[in-house]
């Protein structure tokens, strides 16, 4: 399974998704490729956000290495499963994917732990260290219930 975390920058929410989501797979002994991306271009390259980072490694997870890239329409053939942190993010995938676009691959994360009530992840960019660990303990939950509805 291949599984494809988004968010606009990729250096707050989808970092942490991808590298909490890792971590549980492979705890869980599931054989999943995780990436992470953001649909704007605004910081590609960047190491993800110091906060995102710190909250990661308090729960011991290394996100250190990762570095933001944008978004792209190939995604949708590269990827089985896409989760978007918020509605604005799938508006974006659909401006940049066209007709590439796939309806099915895509949902917004937090519909994993809470099915068709569309909550946002809120994004803690402007925010201080506590939105961080709030965030953090939302995509955490998320992910446990996306591994135990794929075991």
């Amino acid at each position: 399974m291949k599984i494809l975390m988004v968010c606009l920058g990729n250096i707050c929410r989808s970092p942490l998704a991808e590298g909490i989501l890792q971590a549980k797979a492979a705890a869980a002994g599931l054989n999943w490729q995780i990436d992470s991306a953001g649909t704007n271009g605004y910081h590609v390259g960047e190491s993800p956000h110091p906060l995102s980072q710190k909250v990661a490694k308090i729960n011991g997870i290394d996100i250190s290495q990762q570095r933001a890239r944008r978004f792209r329409a190939a995604d949708f053939e590269e990827f089985d499963l896409i989760y978007a942190m918020a509605e604005d993010v799938i508006d974006e995938m659909k401006s940049i994917a066209r007709q590439r676009f796939d309806a099915a691959k895509v949902d917004l994360l937090m519909n994993v732990l809470h099915p068709g009530k569309n909550l946002d992840v809120p994004d803690p960019w402007y925010g201080t260290e506590p939105g961080y660990h709030e965030v953090y303990a939302m995509i955490s939950q998320a992910c446990d219930k996306l591994i135990e509805n794929h075991q």
